[in-house]
C-alpha cells in the first residue's frame, strides 16, 4: 500500500449551493424557522469524504469578495448571477464555526475564490509529494488535474462519487493534457461565469482541434476571432481591439491565478491543524 499522503480540499461554496438546492423541494427547517438546508447538505459532503476516505489532511477553501483580478479584467465577469440566497449568506458563519470546533482548517483570501486557493494548495502539495483531491462538481478544475491531482466529484441523487484523473478529463474534454482544459474553456466560453467565449457560429466541431493538433491552438484562434467581428459588447473592450483578443480574453478569465503571498504558508497551516 502507498504512504503517499492523501490531501482532500473542498470548495466550500460549490459544495454549500449544492446542498442548499438539493433541499429546495423539502427545505430543513429548524425550531426557531431557519432554514438549514444548505448547513445540512454541505455537513453530509464532508462527513461522507471524511467517513469515506480517511484523509491524512483536509481543508475547506471559500471565496471571499470575489476574483478582484477577473473583474479587472472583465467586469462583467459573473454578472448574470442571481443574488446568493439569504439561506445561504446566513448559513455560512455557521459552517465556519462548525469547521473552527471540528479544528477543520478553513482557507480564504480576500479578493480571491476558492478555484485559485484550491489551485495553489494542490500544486504546492503535488511538488511535497501529496496525492490531492479537489472535493467538487466543478469542471474548471479539470485544467489542474495531473499524476498526484485529481478531482473528486461527491455522490449526488443516487449516484456515486466520481474521481476524474488524466484519462477521465481527456475523454471528457477531448484533449490531450488537462491543462489544455483552459483552452477548452475559453473557447466554449462558460455562461454560470459570463464568459463569452468565440462567437457562436463556431461549432464545436469547427473550433476542437484533431487529437495531435493543440499545440497549433494559439494560431487556430488568431485565425478564428480576426475573420469575425465582435462588438465591445461582447468582451467590454474596445470594438477595435475585441476581434482580435476575444479567444485569448476568454482564456484568461478561465486560467487560475495564484496568490503569491499566500503560497508559502498555506499547505503549513493546513499540516499543522492536521
Amino acid at each position: 500500500m502507498s504512504d503517499q499522503k492523501r490531501l482532500f480540499l473542498l470548495d466550500a461554496y460549490a459544495l454549500i449551493f449544492r446542498g442548499y438546492y438539493a433541499f429546495i423541494k423539502n427545505p430543513r427547517i429548524n425550531s426557531k424557522g431557519m432554514d438549514t438546508s444548505a448547513i445540512m447538505g454541505f455537513m453530509n459532503s464532508l462527513f461522507d469524504v471524511i467517513r469515506r476516505e480517511k484523509p491524512d489532511h483536509l481543508a475547506v477553501a471559500f471565496d471571499k469578495g470575489g476574483s478582484v483580478e477577473r473583474t479587472e479584467l472583465f467586469e462583467d465577469y459573473k454578472a448574470n448571477r442571481d443574488e446568493t440566497p439569504d439561506a445561504i449568506r446566513i448559513a455560512v458563519p455557521y459552517i465556519q464555526e462548525i469547521l473552527k470546533a471540528l479544528k477543520i482548517p478553513v482557507v480564504e483570501l480576500e479578493g480571491y475564490e476558492a478555484d485559485d486557493l484550491i489551485g495553489t494548495l494542490a500544486k504546492q502539495a503535488e511538488k511535497e509529494g501529496f496525492k490531492t483531491f479537489m472535493v467538487t462538481p466543478d469542471k474548471d478544475f479539470g485544467q489542474l488535474v495531473s499524476e498526484n491531482i485529481f478531482m473528486y466529484r461527491p455522490a449526488r441523487m443516487g449516484n456515486g462519487i466520481e474521481i476524474w484523473g488524466i484519462p477521465e478529463i481527456q475523454k471528457r474534454f477531448g484533449v490531450e493534457r488537462p491543462e489544455q482544459v483552459i483552452d477548452y474553456l475559453g473557447m466554449m466560453g462558460d455562461a454560470s461565469d459570463n464568459i463569452p467565449g468565440l462567437p457562436k457560429k463556431h461549432s464545436l466541431t469547427d473550433i476542437l482541434l484533431p487529437k495531435g493538433e493543440w499545440a497549433f491552438l494559439p494560431f487556430l484562434l488568431v485565425h478564428i476571432v480576426s475573420s469575425t467581428h465582435i462588438g465591445h459588447k461582447n468582451t467590454g473592450l474596445p470594438q477595435q481591439h475585441s476581434r482580435k483578443v476575444i479567444g485569448f480574453f476568454s482564456r484568461l478569465l478561465c486560467f487560475p491565478s495564484f496568490p503569491r503571498e499566500y503560497k508559502k504558508n498555506l499547505l503549513s497551516r493546513i499540516r499543522a491543524k492536521a
